[in-house]
């Protein structure tokens, strides 16, 4: 195959050139219209187009090659050792660039890989885009994969995994399969994605979508959260109202909104929901207050717990020394030694030693030594300790009326 040749430092101006195209180092490429290369481009250095270049393939070395136009290639693109700026739209299938790729238009790859940094201006469609250091898109990024070793900050997404080592940015979009984070992950819009892992934080600027969500430290959502589970070691914001299978929480959460769950909502620190819990299983070792709490199954707490309507499940169970704000209406309700509870209403209503309780209204009451209750009223059967206290006598009554909730 014929091969066209520039000296070191030459230029030139091309249009079509049959063969391969081979320049030295500092050389400009002036195009008559656009210049298309039949073969394969080499650039042994620093070298510009000022136009736009057509080729089949495209290999540079050691230096910066700017292209002011389009890049156009049929096959790869090599750049050793080197930068590349594209001014217009990039096209070409394997994109291969050691340093940093800078590209002003859209860019259209098979697959991108930069070992520094990539920027694009535009949109990006690539089935895999690999990036060493940091990767910055302003327009939409449409990809199977997108890997970062540092940063990625871009503007709408359509990827299916999305990872990164350091930090992820992103305006909003879906993320079909995995985000995963080494450190802080920040969505500003609405988000759909199948699962999100952060080792730091995550902060969801807008509504969200998605499947199990992991972080080490800290969430924060502005918008209503909705998931299969969650899981927070630190603390938990959810500015609206949070809906899914589980909530696992290590710290605190804080949610505007309503919590509603198929699952259950575990905490060993402190829950505080502006609205109501709806959940199966409810076991919170601190403290917890909403304005109403519904546990299916069992509803079990180890410090406080606070409601302005009230508390139902199946179980209820308040550990030794807690104490409880609100009515308390379950199947069985369990008040532990030392417990404190006000209005209590169940099938099976236990009193512990020393636990206080307001009034009883309940099929069947056992009431234990040194408790104090205000009131016992019972339909089947009630067992007093001697030592316990009674602000009025037990009273058995053949209809206990309904319940509250």
């Amino acid at each position: 195959m014929a091969e066209t040749s520039i000296p070191r430092g030459g230029r030139v101006r091309l249009g079509n050139v049959e063969g391969d195209l081979r320049a030295g180092p500092h050389v400009r490429i002036e195009a008559d219209g656009t210049v298309r290369v039949s073969g394969t481009v080499r650039l042994e250095g620093a070298a510009e187009v000022a136009g736009t270049f057509e080729c089949r393939g495209f290999h540079s070395e050691n230096g910066q090659v700017t292209v002011r136009g389009d890049l156009v290639v049929d096959g790869p693109i090599r750049v050793e050792d080197g930068t590349l700026e594209v001014e217009g739209r990039l096209e070409a299938q394997d994109v291969d660039v050691d340093r940093r790729l800078h590209v002003q238009g859209p860019v259209a790859a098979t697959r991108i890989e930069v070992g520094g940094a990539l920027q694009a201006d535009s949109t990006v469609a690539s089935r895999e885009i690999s990036v060493g250091g940091t990767m910055v898109a302003r327009g939409t990024v449409t990809a199977s994969q997108v890997q970062a070793g540092g940063s990625v900050d871009v503007s709408e997404v359509a990827i299916d995994r999305l990872e990164a080592g350091g930090r992820i940015r992103l305006r909003s979009g879906v993320v079909r399969d995995r985000i995963k984070v080494g450190g802080q992950f920040v969505s500003e819009g609405p988000l759909t994605f199948g699962k999100l892992e952060a080792g730091g934080q995550i902060e969801l600027g807008g509504d969200a979508k998605g499947g199990t969500i992991e972080v080490g430290g800290t969430l924060r959502a502005k918008g209503d959260l909705e998931f299969a589970s969650l899981e927070i070691g630190g603390i938990g914001d959810i500015q609206g109202s949070a809906k899914g299978e589980s909530i696992e929480i290590g710290g605190l959460l804080g949610c505007g909104g309503s919590i509603e769950l198929t699952g259950r909502l575990e905490g060993g620190g402190r829950v505080a929901v502006a609205g109501d819990i709806d959940a199966d299983r409810v076991e919170i070792g601190g403290q917890l207050r909403a304005r109403k709490i519904l546990a299916r199954s069992r509803i079990e707490i180890g410090g406080s717990l606070s409601t302005q309507s009230g508390t139902k499940s199946a179980e209820i169970v308040l550990s030794r020394k807690s104490h409880a704000h609100g009515p308390l209406v379950g199947g069985l309700v369990d008040i532990r030694s030392r417990a404190r509870a006000e209005d209590v209403y169940g099938t099976d209503v236990r009193v512990g030693d020393g636990a206080e309780v307001g009034r009883i209204i309940a099929e069947t009451a056992r009431i234990g030594p040194g408790a104090r209750v205000g009131e016992v009223v019972y339909s089947r059967e009630a067992t007093i300790d001697p030592s316990a206290q009674l602000a009025r006598p037990a009273r058995r009554v053949s209809d206990l009326g309904p319940y509250p909730l």
